[in-house]
């Protein structure tokens, strides 16, 4: 496992778990449209930081439509497994400035500081409680 996997772990483990699926789903919304608004900001500077972010910007955008949360639409993805991919998504996140040679740019920072931001997310969010499976009901209910 790589150095940023044993930290995402780390941070999973000992964060509180104080983040509700509600909460959980309206941050995940932000998040793709701040990916999706760097894809604008870096169109003709840098077109493959663009893409990337588009890219990351319409997989969180997805992932947050489909998943079943108060906030997802089809309900697809079971809370707990969006979870898992959500800390895929953040070591993904970290490792883009490397993938895409911008290392040090303000581009590879916002990429890394949003690969912490999503871990942060993952270990504060209560994914498998009783609160967040009832939470998950609610919105059924409100749904039908």
């Amino acid at each position: 496992m790589s150095l940023s996997g044993l930290v995402l772990e780390q941070v999973e483990k000992r964060l509180p778990k104080v983040m509700d699926a509600r909460r959980h789903g309206a941050i995940d919304y932000l998040h793709a449209a701040f990916f999706l608004g760097m894809a604008l900001a870096y169109r003709r500077r840098r077109p493959r930081v663009a893409v990337a972010a588009a890219v990351t910007g319409g997989f969180l955008l997805t992932e947050a439509v489909l998943t079943d949360y108060p906030m997802g639409m089809k309900k697809v993805i079971p809370f707990e497994v969006h979870g898992r991919i959500d800390g895929s998504a953040a070591l993904a996140s970290l490792s883009l400035p490397r993938i895409l040679a911008i290392e040090g740019t303000a581009a590879a920072a916002l990429f890394k500081g949003s690969g912490i931001f999503g871990a942060t997310m993952v270990g504060l969010t209560d994914y498998n409680s009783e609160r967040a499976r009832a939470e998950r009901e609610r919105g059924r209910a409100e749904a039908a």
